[in-house]
């Protein structure tokens, strides 16, 4: 039996390949993120979405590694509150309550261990539309390898983020092919961004994560002052296209 989460979370109703990603495609994701409207200033709202079906256990503690950097990104530019949703079995999609600090967000996946089961992206979707309709939603981050979904109802789903104004920015590890069609056109439609990455990328994982933190906290400036205070990663690329 799998362990189960110790905080409460909320049920919602309703062989990866090892080619790096190119600088030219991270490149093309930071230019994405630079033509997108700012968020604004002040405490953003992020929804962390991600697959923990049974092959995404690696991918899953890599990313709790990782989440404390958007927290440590952010913090100039105002906070981040996330709200970690995920799915996995058979019919099962969980949505956490909204954490303000990268302690509580790692308790929370702590205490998921991954299940077997397909996808459920149109879950994700329809829950950060009702989500944004309550409040502001400043970005959708969704982490996945597969799509196993109408993709004519994803898109959908996805043209009615748009109409909220909630960009979406998804990373899928390795390069399954109908995944890849499906998250870019995702990504197309709420006028977010699409980015591949692998096993041996968790540096520029953490780099693009903290990038999209601070854009949903502080828009196109905040990302210009944590540039200058990083010069480094993906925040000066950005840095260097915006020049």
């Amino acid at each position: 039996m799998a362990a189960q989460s110790k905080t409460p979370l909320k049920t919602e109703k309703s062989a990866v390949e090892t080619t790096r990603s190119s600088g030219t495609e991270v490149d093309s994701f930071l230019a994405r993120v630079k033509s997108m409207i700012p968020a604004g200033s002040g405490r953003g709202r992020l929804i962390f979405a991600m697959d923990a079906t049974m092959s995404r256990q690696p991918t899953w503690d890599l990313a709790l590694k990782l989440q404390a950097d958007m927290f440590r990104a952010v913090k100039e530019a105002g906070g981040l509150d996330v709200q970690l949703v995920y799915f996995r079995g058979l019919n099962e999609t969980q949505a956490s309550k909204w954490v303000g600090d990268p302690e509580a967000l790692a308790r929370l996946m702590t205490g998921v261990a991954c299940q077997g089961g397909f996808t459920q992206i149109c879950k994700v979707l329809a829950h950060a539309r009702r989500e944004s309709k309550k409040a502001k939603v400043n970005a959708v981050v969704y982490v996945g390898d597969c799509m196993e979904e109408d993709i004519d109802e994803l898109c959908a789903r996805a043209g009615e983020l748009a109409l909220l104004g909630v960009p979406m920015f998804l990373f899928q590890e390795g390069r399954e092919p109908k995944a890849e069609r499906a998250f870019k056109e995702i990504a197309r439609l709420t006028r977010g961004a699409y980015c591949h990455f692998d096993a041996g990328s968790a540096r520029q994982l953490r780099e693009l994560l903290a990038a999209v933190a601070v854009y949903a906290s502080g828009g196109r400036k905040a990302l210009q002052d944590y540039g200058a205070a990083t010069k480094s990663g993906a925040a000066v690329r950005l840095l260097e296209q915006l020049s």
